[in-house]
């Protein structure tokens, strides 16, 4: 299966409007593992993920598909970009303590994908696959996200996306399932901050592509009356799922 890249056409927005992880998650992963000496983060992205696992293990591995990603990521001392798809890395055979694929799992053959990072996995290595959902801030401007999501984008939505729906229950998992608790990440964002973050999902791209529209014109009126003063601060969460488990191969 080819690469479908969803997000290199902006991944300098992408880079800066994403929210990142919380702390305790990486601090939890790294619990897990059986050593700290390497971590793979699969599809990086703009490396944020990568850059939460650099706190706690020697090196990390970021590997990305997408050239314009990892061109767009942050620099760190410990962390190694590395352009290539996720189901071809170039890790040596058992030399990895943790893999970690953050909102990207849904888009991977798996068919390729599990076979080839099982085989990087030492014995009693983790697998985390991380992903999130819509955002919660306030009753009226959750209303006007959900409309753009459920009705104004719905049809340019890949058909991958029903997985994040469906809360990565879907997805087949083939490792010795661990029971994690329950993370979510959470900001302070301006009303200009929320709105960059909402440019950066592929239906939005994909809708302006199709209509030469962007299709928050058609809430931002609705935001603004949520919001009031588009200044102010407001928490915004993602409640995230997390699927975790262990390799139980040679153990």
């Amino acid at each position: 299966m080819a690469f479908r890249d969803h997000f290199s056409s902006f991944a300098t927005q992408y880079s800066s409007h994403r929210p990142g992880y919380p702390g305790v998650l990486f601090e939890y992963l790294a619990s897990l593992a059986p050593a700290r000496e390497l971590a793979w983060d699969c599809a990086t992205g703009n490396g944020q993920a990568a850059r939460g696992l650099a706190v706690h293990f020697d090196h990390v591995v970021a590997t990305d598909a997408s050239e314009c990603q990892i061109q767009n990521a942050a620099p760190c001392a410990s962390v190694e970009y590395r352009v290539e798809p996720a189901e071809q890395p170039s890790l040596a055979k058992e030399s990895v303590d943790l893999i970690l694929v953050a909102q990207a799992l849904h888009w991977f053959d798996w068919n390729r994908f599990y076979p080839a990072a099982t085989r990087t996995m030492k014995p009693g290595a983790v697998f985390a696959a991380i992903t999130y959902e819509l955002c919660f801030v306030t009753a009226a401007a959750d209303r006007a996200i959900d409309h753009l999501y459920r009705n104004i984008l719905k049809t340019y939505w890949p058909p991958e996306r029903k997985y994040v729906e469906e809360r990565y229950r879907t997805l087949p998992f083939p490792f010795h399932e661990l029971r994690p608790p329950q993370f979510q990440i959470e900001v302070a964002w301006t009303l200009d901050e929320l709105m960059g973050y909402l440019e950066t999902w592929s239906a939005v791209n994909r809708y302006y592509e199709d209509k030469g529209e962007n299709p928050l014109e058609l809430i931002a009126a609705d935001m603004r009356d949520a919001w009031g003063d588009a200044s102010d601060q407001r928490t915004v969460t993602w409640p995230m799922t997390t699927r975790i488990g262990r390799n139980t191969a040679g153990t």
